[in-house]
């Protein structure tokens, strides 16, 4: 039985990639084949939550592959079909405006429109400080947008930060498989 081809995306919310990276690891215990995407930011950003090279190095690692961190390294992805699933966690505001409105001009954005030619689905787990602002039309496009799934999410931290949002990562691997049904996991809202 070959196994279930995940493209695994990562953009510039590094204040999760401590929780979103033992889900990378727990998806390839189940034996999915990763291959890991970042967009630019995410790739070359040195923030106070590590340096860029360690994230890269621990990520590389837990997929056994080089991350594509390029458009024209994406771009592939939809003509040559390598993915069953693209997940892109964290999914900053900035990229869930970008795939609401059709723009590729990270790695990510374009991952995920040649992906979606071939009308595979696409797991968004949202990390947004702006969700229910700016935001929120973005998150109502894209639910009622063919082949969009969302990893359940709710507020972080709603007295400090009323408009933010952020998905269950702990949820990732059970919305991975329900996207791969193309269904959407419930509630959808935390």
């Amino acid at each position: 039985m070959e196994k279930i081809r995940l493209g695994f995306a990562m953009c510039g919310s590094f204040c999760t990639f401590a929780e979103v990276i033992p889900q990378m690891e727990i998806l390839k215990t189940l034996g999915y084949d990763i291959t890991p995407i970042m967009s630019g930011a995410a790739y070359f950003t040195d923030s106070r939550f590590g340096p860029a090279e360690g994230f890269r190095r621990e990520v590389e690692q837990i997929c056994g592959k080089e991350i594509i961190h390029t458009i024209p390294a994406s771009e592939p992805i939809g003509p040559k079909g390598l993915l069953d699933l693209l997940v892109i966690a964290p999914c900053t505001g900035n990229t869930l405006s970008k795939l609401a409105n059709g723009i590729t001009d990270t790695p990510v954005t374009m991952a995920a429109k040649a992906h979606l030619r071939n009308d595979r689905p696409v797991l968004l787990a949202i990390a947004s400080n702006d969700a229910l602002a700016a935001g929120a039309v973005s998150i109502a496009q894209l639910l009622n947008r063919k082949n969009i799934f969302f990893v359940p999410f709710g507020q972080d931290d709603p007295m400090k930060k009323c408009t933010s949002c952020i998905a269950d990562f702990s949820l990732l691997p059970v919305s991975v498989e329900k996207a791969l049904e193309k269904k959407q996991i419930q509630p959808l809202l935390i």
